[in-house]
């Protein structure tokens, strides 16, 4: 039987302290960039000493990466979730799919940098973020019509989400000067058209 202290079990006050490191990592990562991400600046701005951050993980790496696969899964999640009808209009099936993307990355920034801009200057990140590409096609690929061969589809998604990545990546760097709304119609002018 674990122990409490005001109510809450070890292994609670153990989770939350990993939450805490992990929404300062978020944070860091997210606005000021992979140079700001190191330990002693992660355990600053989450209030715990590091003995607390190294009994989460084991070095700055674990948490960059830990941070980036909690944002991708929630990422994948938003998609799936999303589209739950493959039978459903292509077009609407393309608006639910970005409308879901863009409200998770850029209505929280944070979490489109970490997704998208991290991986280009953290070292940590570089092959995670290249090795999680081909999750992200296969979900495109899965919308796509049975009348593509497998080639066309796999070509189709694959070029899809590099250029889906690049707008939401050019958007969130600040090199795309639209609107909300504006991303939002051409990426699914973009998905609806391949379909």
């Amino acid at each position: 039987m674990s122990r409490t202290w005001a109510g809450t079990t070890l292994d609670d006050r153990k989770a939350a302290r990993r939450e805490k490191l992990l929404a300062a990592g978020l944070d860091l990562l997210g606005t000021e960039g992979s140079s700001a991400v190191s330990v002693r600046a992660v355990c600053r701005h989450a209030k715990l000493t590091e003995r607390y951050f190294y009994e989460n993980f084991a070095d700055r790496e674990e948490l960059v990466l830990a941070v980036y696969e909690h944002v991708a899964g929630e990422a994948r999640q938003a998609l799936i979730d999303a589209v739950p009808d493959t039978r459903a209009d292509p077009a609407a099936r393309a608006e639910a799919a970005v409308t879901a993307f863009v409200e998770l990355m850029v209505d929280d920034p944070r979490k489109g940098r970490v997704l998208l801009l991290a991986p280009i200057t953290d070292p940590a990140l570089s092959a995670r973020g290249v090795a999680l590409l081909p999750a992200f096609a296969a979900l495109v690929r899965e919308q796509l019509p049975d009348r593509l061969d497998e080639s066309d589809r796999e070509l189709t998604a694959v070029g899809l989400v590099g250029a889906l990545t690049n707008l939401f990546t050019s958007y969130l760097g600040g090199g795309l000067k639209v609107s909300r709304d504006r991303l939002i119609s051409h990426c699914v002018a973009l998905l609806a058209r391949a379909g």
